[in-house]
């Protein structure tokens, strides 16, 4: 493939990812008219868009409301634009939140630079919801085995490496200090022995399958059965 053809194909990419960005906004913002105010929120990119928290509460017979806000491919910047819709909207009164990996799919993206733009949605949040709790995820490991099978991914998890997620983990802990929020790390019940996201949830080297979503709620219970 020549420079312009792989420009050509980058270009047609973002553009093709924007748009389906936009198109799940609007389904969010008219889905939000139907939502009870004051439940709960899981929100932030892929990672968070494809935990498949309504139908694993259900499964257990939870009585709890929980509404999953996440947008496949979302950086912090992103985010923060569209916090209307994927926060404010639905008033919630206890927030999940799981951004800022796509960040650091960018190698010009530093760490500080990724909790700086962090900084901006939580300072937001505040300001609108003073009230609402706030529970930052840490961010998953990969597996960067799995990942080098696919030649996009190898490229891409030269980058997002697990150092760079470590990294980026204890910086969201102290962020979340400033703001009295919980950081909850859960990455022991699906992280092998290698310190790399265990093969048997991986799906590309970067996302999980439901049964490994099943591991992460399995210490996310007690703190949603928390809130009521």
């Amino acid at each position: 493939m020549d420079e312009q053809t792989g420009k050509i194909i980058r270009e047609i990419f973002i553009l093709q990812s924007q748009r389906e960005k936009a198109e799940k906004l609007e389904r969010y913002r008219r889905l939000n008219r139907f939502a009870r105010k004051g439940q709960i929120l899981f929100c932030g990119s892929s990672l968070m868009e494809q935990f498949p928290i309504q139908e694993l509460l259900l499964d257990r017979g939870s009585p709890l409301v929980v509404y999953n806000r996440g947008v496949g491919g979302f950086t912090t910047a992103e985010m923060e634009a569209a916090l209307e819709t994927v926060v404010f909207d639905l008033a919630p009164r206890a927030i999940f939140i799981n951004i800022g990996t796509n960040d650091l799919n960018d190698p010009a993206c530093s760490i500080d630079a990724l909790i700086a733009s962090y900084d901006v949605i939580l300072s937001g949040i505040k300001a609108r919801l003073p009230d609402a709790k706030l529970f930052l995820l840490a961010y998953y490991p990969v597996n960067t085995e799995v990942g080098s099978r696919i030649p996009y991914m190898a490229d891409l998890l030269k980058v997002r490496t697990n150092a760079r997620i470590r990294e980026a983990n204890a910086a969201a802990a102290e962020l979340a200090k400033k703001y009295g929020a919980a950081f909850l790390d859960v990455n022991d019940a699906i992280t092998d022995e290698n310190g790399e996201m265990d093969a048997a949830f991986c799906i590309e080297g970067m996302h999980m399958y439901g049964d490994g979503y099943a591991k992460v709620l399995e210490r996310l219970l007690p703190v949603l059965e928390s809130l009521g």
